[in-house]
């Protein structure tokens, strides 16, 4: 018995070793026995009557399908210990739902149940509440206004809420105003941007992607790459999707950045459901909620509106000039009347990121200083401005301005009520707006709110890109030290758009006939970190900003974030910036280093231009108390004494915040007078 039980193993040895062999395999395969069976195996065959049924939802699993992210959360527990009675409420959308049960599980089941009898609204916003099966409703009857909503069960209302989620709408829906999104949102469609609402009242970012959640939302869902933009190094992909034969548009460096770009424009348009970073929850940021809107974002489709706009412009004013299209910043200004952006207009374009170099300063004000792309801009404004004041000098032409005489105040115009002013720039501005991590994952929360880079006023470095903070000094540069080598130091972009929104975008000049005007948003095409944004541009100076003449106050503009971002540029920045302001007949380049045109010519928007421009308006526009403009440039906006003060407040409000001291131009470049 012994040795037949040897043999046996040896037979099975040599089996298992033969196998191996075959297989080309040295050792014993242990897993090898489980693949024995037939190749194809036959399933078994289902008896009649048997199949499975698709188990039915719970309101629970329900209502997390129609709002990700809820919280469930015990508020209490009565009774004795061997039969307790717990209550458990959700919150959504703001509002809190209660549920009581024997177990937790009930409980949670029944908040549940009372939230999704919320969402079942007909247009008229009367509640449905059927008391028959729901797979035999008549939803054209009027049995839903003479019944409670509590009458209905949570059996009814899940058998309800599973017959509205079918793929295909039951037949008597037609008096239900008709969802152009999938069935399983019906229940929401009154409000489609409802889910995207955080529990404090602020906006959050979905949590699926754009093009998984557009695909959810609509069934008639078509991409097309249309074509590749390779210009300036960069491989630029466009995607353009349609749904229902409305088509949007997106760009990116990859086919999938752009597809996410086009979805992202798509969701923004058609259900106002944004991925700004400004819609993240912001746990820490110190972003306010003021009394006309909840946040400080600029609705998505008006980004990408503005983004859209001067990209356009660019592309137009540049053509016959490619050799000037070359640029790493881009700029530019859009003006709209009563936030009408099918009629908005592309005030200016710009390019740049250079300033002049130390030994071409000009002591008539004939070069520019600073050539960045947003205060180029900004300076092409002020040159409308000056246009729109000169239509007021002729009584023909006064109504074709967008200002008009103020009778009630002690400044002789402002703007027509409704006129706003939006600047595009494509990345961050520099300085305090840019000083962080762009790949930082909370983007909305800073983890080191103190520490000492945070607010700094900074300086770019003449014919050098990147910014400096500056020194705890006095603040003054001299015209002599400057021409010695001492480098001519300018206050970073992000200073500059923090003094506009104290003082305005007009300028000192034009203060003294004009209200202050001020931004109403900035848009980014990159590197919008919420809560480096708000700061760098007004909040770091919001607790100590006092004593401000009226109208003079601290503005705070909507921010927002384009879809289709820009790209990374590495290319090294040229040398030379462009500007074109409407009514321009050509776009003007201009020499960054020497600060005027690549001709060697006295630039439009030079404070020389403007002064001029300045001395007409006081000798021929109606209703000024005074004409007389006998001084110098610098006395000349010395004399606006409102905007004088109000700029002091803000040096003095960034230094009671510790953040560092204004530095000024050195006082020989604005003592020059108007040319007789």
């Amino acid at each position: 018995m012994l040795n037949s039980a040897n043999n046996n193993f040896v037979q099975h040895t040599v089996t298992v070793s033969t196998e191996g062999n075959m297989n080309g395999y040295n050792r014993k395969s242990p897993q090898k026995r489980r693949y024995d069976m037939p190749k194809y195996a036959v399933p078994p065959k289902k008896k009649a009557g048997k199949e499975r049924v698709p188990q039915p939802k719970n309101t629970v699993a329900m209502l997390n399908e129609l709002r990700h992210g809820l919280i469930y959360k015990l508020e209490s527990q009565t009774g004795p210990v061997h039969a307790p009675l717990f209550t458990i409420s959700v919150e959504v959308d703001g509002q809190k739902y209660m549920g009581q049960g024997r177990s937790k599980k009930v409980a949670r089941i029944e908040a549940a149940a009372t939230a999704l009898r919320s969402f079942i609204q007909f247009k008229d916003g009367a509640v449905l509440s059927p008391l028959k099966p729901a797979g035999n409703l008549d939803f054209t009857s009027d049995e839903h206004l003479e019944n409670g909503i509590e009458n209905v069960s949570i059996e009814q209302l899940v058998e309800l809420i599973q017959t509205l989620m079918l793929p295909e709408m039951n037949s008597n829906l037609t008096s239900l105003e008709q969802p152009t999104l999938r069935p399983q949102i019906f229940c929401m469609s009154h409000n489609a941007n409802k889910n995207t609402i955080a529990v404090d009242g602020q906006k959050k970012v979905p949590d699926k992607g754009p093009v998984m959640l557009l695909y959810e939302l609509f069934n008639d869902v078509n991409f097309e790459c249309m074509n590749i933009d390779g210009a300036q190094n960069n491989c630029r992909f466009k995607m353009t999707v349609t749904i229902n034969d409305k088509k949007f548009d997106g760009t990116g460096p990859s086919k999938k950045l752009a597809k996410n770009a086009a979805a992202k424009a798509a969701l923004a348009s058609l259900c106002n459901i944004s991925y700004s970073p400004m819609m993240a929850p912001q746990k820490n940021a110190p972003l306010p909620i003021d009394d006309k809107s909840s946040s400080m974002e600029l609705p998505q489709i008006h980004a990408d509106t503005i983004g859209r706009l001067v990209l356009e412009k660019f592309m137009e004013v540049i053509k016959g000039q490619e050799a000037y299209s070359r640029r790493k910043v881009l700029a530019g200004i859009v003006m709209t009347e009563n936030m009408n952006f099918c009629e908005a207009k592309v005030i200016s374009v710009s390019t740049g990121t250079k300033c002049v170099s130390g030994e071409h300063m000009s002591v008539n004000g004939a070069v520019l200083n600073d050539s960045h792309a947003e205060i180029v801009s900004r300076r092409c404004l002020l040159k409308y401005l000056y246009a729109q004041l000169d239509l007021q000098c002729n009584q023909a032409t006064a109504y074709q301005s967008i200002f008009v005489r103020n009778t009630d105040g002690q400044y002789p115009y402002k703007l027509k009520s409704g006129v706003h002013f939006h600047l595009y720039i494509n990345t961050a501005p520099c300085g305090d707006a840019r000083i962080f991590s762009p790949h930082e994952n909370d983007t909305g929360v800073d983890k080191h709110p103190n520490r000492k880079a945070r607010g700094q006023l900074r300086t770019k470095i003449e014919s050098g890109e990147g910014t400096i903070p500056v020194k705890s000094s006095d603040g003054i540069q001299t015209w002599d030290g400057v021409l010695q080598g001492q480098r001519l130091l300018t206050m970073s972009c992000s200073d500059k758009i923090a003094r506009w929104n104290i003082v305005g975008i007009q300028g000192s000049l034009l203060s003294s006939i004009i209200e202050p005007v001020y931004l109403h948003s900035i848009v980014l095409g990159s590197l919008l970190h919420p809560e480096h944004m708000y700061r760098a541009v007004c909040g770091r100076i919001e607790k100590s900003i006092q004593g401000l003449p009226p109208p003079y106050h601290l503005n705070k503009p909507r921010l927002a974030l384009v879809t289709s971002a820009e790209p990374r540029n590495q290319a090294k920045a040229p040398n030379f910036g462009i500007n074109w302001t409407i009514g321009d007949t050509e776009l003007e380049v201009v020499n960054s280093l020497t600060g005027r045109t690549i001709g060697g010519q006295v630039s439009r928007i030079t404070k020389q231009a403007f002064f001029e421009k300045f001395g007409f308006l006081m000798k021929n526009l109606p209703g000024m108390p005074t004409r007389k403009v006998n001084k110098d440039y610098g006395e000349t906006k010395a004399d606006v004494k409102d905007y004088q003060t109000a700029k002091q407040e803000l040096f003095s409000a960034f230094k009671r915040e510790d953040l560092g001291s204004w530095l000024k131009k050195p006082i020989e470049q604005d003592q020059f007078g108007l040319v007789e």
